[in-house]
């Protein structure tokens, strides 16, 4: 079965990890472009968002309305968790409360397809880590959790299993072949299947900060994807693909050429 009838039968969605950048203007967005008409703009050529600044700084929910009044009725967000709940793992009762508060009008119109837990590389497995995810899901109640592990001993077939099994969405990551990083392989599929790109610039990735996901993906790069992501949408017929190589807007040239190679474009 070809790439293209897959992709009619399930609701496929691509987009970026977040969309607020300066150096996406010229590259993207038209020259002059302020950041209050940014995700006009972006939702006019996208269907869903990670909103990736609640990592750095929970949303007052007037933000949040203006997002979702800012949106077609059927474009989807999926929010990413605060840096206290996945990587300090020391968020405060306020800090839940805040955070519940500003997905209140998200939830509201039907816009928020799921909260995203992207834990760090320093996250090991073990027995209280694992415990942790779990009650990090049932403090998420009835949002859908998905969840990303940047070390590769989670990719155990029991530990997995044990994780989708309480429901969580188990995100797929492309990323430098490096030791301990995840492999590229699909994972998942339920409640729905999400693969995240998160570019292969192996000589910047341990010094961090944007020059990380300075990388832009060949044809034959993405073209390999496309089983994994037939068989993870398969699963829910529901699939999320995001591209986190933002850097000077590679991310938004890598997922419209993907969404061509579904179509056959």
């Amino acid at each position: 079965m070809s790439a293209q009838t897959q992709y009619r039968k399930m609701e496929l969605r691509l987009g970026t990890s977040g969309y607020s950048f300066p150096d996406w203007v010229g590259p993207f967005y038209p020259p002059g472009t302020p950041k209050g008409e940014m995700l006009d703009f972006y939702s006019k050529h996208f269907s869903t968002v990670e909103v990736n600044s609640t990592y750095y700084r929970i949303m007052h929910p007037k933000v949040s309305w203006n997002m979702v009044n800012k949106t077609p009725g059927d474009f989807k967000f999926t929010v990413k968790l605060h840096s206290s709940m996945t990587h300090s793992r020391d968020a405060s009762p306020v800090q839940w409360d805040q955070y519940a508060r500003m997905l209140e009008p998200f939830i509201e119109r039907e816009k928020l397809s799921g909260l995203l837990a992207q834990f760090p590389y320093s996250f090991k497995l073990s027995e209280s880590s694992v415990r942790y995810v779990e009650e990090l899901n049932r403090k998420t109640g009835e949002v859908p959790l998905a969840v990303e592990f940047r070390y590769d001993e989670w990719y155990r077939k029991d530990i997995l299993e044990r994780i989708s099994g309480a429901g969580m969405a188990l995100v797929s990551v492309d990323l430098p072949r490096l030791p301990h990083l995840p492999p590229p392989i699909s994972i998942g599929g339920k409640p729905f299947g999400y693969v995240r790109f998160h570019g292969r610039n192996i000589s910047q990735w341990w010094n961090g900060g944007p020059l990380r996901y300075d990388y832009t993906y060949s044809d034959e790069e993405l073209r390999a994807w496309l089983p994994a992501i037939n068989r993870l949408g398969a699963e829910s017929e529901q699939m999320f693909v995001m591209f986190n190589n933002c850097h000077f807007g590679q991310a938004v040239k890598d997922a419209i050429r993907m969404k061509e190679l579904f179509t056959g474009e």
